[in-house]
């Protein structure tokens, strides 16, 4: 597989897309206050139904995807601190508005806590949009959207 390479995770995967996640949202706990939703899931679920594509090997980047009538969504996008600063988060945006396209989906939405003020500065550079601030429980969360041409 190429470096720059982005394809469907497998089984085999499981182990990886969990310790990339885990490596990704781990700083986080301590400022939001509570384990990160992505940290929570149910990787082997989500790999068995196709929503996880991975990049690297051993695999550093990572997103999970849900496909709804009217849009994309981003569920979680994962780069190992150790890939910072290499565009492996760039590459992978990227690929989310490819396959959006290539499902026939005119908009991605995805949101992130508000306390990971770092993805506040990413969004907005890669074309998403902020709809609206919402608490979801102990979550406070800012919904971003991306609308494709």
């Amino acid at each position: 597989m190429g470096e720059h390479e982005i394809r469907p995770a497998v089984g085999g995967d499981v182990a990886a897309v969990k310790a990339v996640t885990d490596a990704a949202y781990h700083p986080y706990i301590e400022r939001i206050g509570v384990v990160p939703v992505p940290m929570e899931a149910d990787h082997a679920a989500n790999v068995a139904a196709g929503k996880v594509f991975v990049t690297g090997d051993p695999v550093i980047g990572l997103v999970v995807l849900e496909e709804h009538d009217d849009h994309l969504f981003l569920d979680s996008i994962a780069v190992h601190p150790d890939a910072h600063g290499r565009g492996v988060g760039r590459l992978l945006l990227q690929f989310v508005d490819a396959r959006a396209r290539a499902l026939g989906l005119p908009e991605v939405r995805l949101y992130t806590n508000a306390m990971m003020w770092e993805n506040q500065k990413i969004y907005p550079k890669y074309g998403y949009e902020l709809v609206e601030r919402r608490a979801d429980g102990p979550y406070d969360r800012l919904h971003y959207r991306k609308r494709l041409d």
